[in-house]
């Protein structure tokens, strides 16, 4: 049924670019391939996506290889569950998430946080990608309920952006995530013990509060090291935001036009579209993928149980089917744009309350606009450096970090 070769090394080589030049390739909807051994078929388009998400049809158990789950998401980490465990689970993040105050007070702390470290900046050289991730992992730290030093709060951001970098490639990278990783899950595991041992300790509501007594579909509170992996995932794709800050930087470097109309933006409406074309037209994640749960059929083609199912998220993004010139950078196709969410899929697809689309998409969009203001408004001059964006990393960003100097 799969009589075709292992296309690991080829992903591994050609990233972001592999599976879109595979689909530009075929006459079909689809990819047919193997990875990491197992037959696996890729899909693209809102179809695609309704089809992945849909729970009668791909699962997620077992699908993510344990070098990606012990880098980015973790051991026993809501990515991994299905059916009822899955639902109960990801109710904790849909609460903590999806709660339009919480992402208001996350918005203000982390301009809060930017504006005190911008006034730093001044007169000195400062690496965007790195600061950024600072502010957002101290703003993110505070929200959640955590009582950070300054050093442990560096330390803790340099972790989070390595688990990112480090999930998708072997060698040092991979090694440094796993450290990273391992290395938070004691420090915030310790933190969950001490709130059930000392109540009084995080008696605000608060993300580690809400963690630390969740009750899982058994009726029993999460052990304290699947507390502490899913208390990452709230911090690190908070953190992660890093990429897309530094590629809004990026975007205002190349199509400066879009400073003004972020610095004169009463309604939010222009930061907001800028938001999303940033997370459209850069690379995050390449693609998503799972297992079929039965024998399936997509579109006339058989897919047998246990098939890899990938759905194309960067090709699906810069696919012109779906985006008028889609290598143009145009946030303006956003404004006033509704009904599209599942064209659009940086961050997965589907409903995030039932499915597996990531319930800190608002977050994201919330804090990435406000900072693509924040930036916009900043004085800044950008010295010469390496801004290429390399496709055959993942993830990636641009070379140099996006240096900039304050004035």
């Amino acid at each position: 049924m799969f009589p075709f070769s292992d296309s690991t090394l080829a992903l591994l080589a050609g990233g972001y670019a592999w599976l879109p030049n595979r689909m530009r390739r075929t006459t079909n909807s689809t990819v047919r391939t193997r990875l990491l051994g197992r037959p696996a078929i890729a899909l693209r388009g809102p179809e695609a996506v309704e089809f992945f998400y849909d729970e009668r049809h791909v699962l997620r158990t077992a699908a993510l290889p344990d070098p990606v789950l012990d880098t980015l998401f973790g051991q026993g980490a809501v990515h991994t569950l299905d059916g009822d465990a899955h639902w109960v689970r990801k109710a904790m993040f849909m609460a903590l998430l999806k709660d339009e105050a919480g992402v208001v007070a996350l918005r203000a702390l982390v301009v809060r946080r930017w504006r005190e470290a911008a006034a730093d900046w001044k007169g000195d050289g400062a690496v965007l990608f790195d600061e950024a991730a600072l502010v957002l992992a101290g703003a993110v730290c505070e929200w959640a309920g955590l009582r950070l030093s300054a050093a442990e709060t560096a330390g803790l951001a340099r972790d989070c952006t390595d688990m990112v970098d480090g999930f998708a490639t072997p060698g040092t990278r991979h090694l440094r995530a796993r450290r990273a990783r391992a290395r938070q899950e004691q420090s915030l595991a310790a933190l969950i013990t001490a709130v059930r041992e000392r109540p009084e300790s995080a008696a605000e509501p608060s993300a580690l509060r809400t963690v630390a007594w969740h009750r899982d579909a058994d009726g029993g509170l999460l052990d304290p090291r699947t507390g502490a992996v899913e208390l990452l995932n709230i911090i690190r794709p908070t953190v992660a935001i890093t990429w897309f800050v530094t590629f809004a930087a990026h975007a205002l470097h190349r199509w400066p036009q879009h400073r003004d109309l972020l610095r004169v933006d009463p309604d939010g409406a222009h930061a907001l579209a800028f938001a999303h074309e940033v997370r459209r037209f850069y690379p995050f994640a390449p693609f998503v993928g799972g297992l079929a749960a039965d024998d399936l059929t997509w579109r006339g083609e058989d897919v047998p149980k246990g098939t890899l199912v990938l759905l194309d998220l960067y090709g699906q993004n810069h696919d012109p089917a779906l985006w008028e010139a889609p290598y143009r950078f145009d946030p303006g196709r956003f404004r006033g744009a509704a009904g599209l969410p599942d064209n659009l899929v940086p961050q997965g697809g589907g409903d995030p309350a039932r499915g597996h689309r990531c319930p800190g998409e608002d977050i994201t969009v919330t804090v990435l606009a406000a900072l693509a203001t924040e930036l916009a408004r900043l004085d800044y001059d950008v010295p010469d450096q390496d801004l290429t964006i390399p496709l055959s990393r993942v993830p990636t960003a641009p070379r140099s970090g996006f240096s900039l100097s304050c004035r």
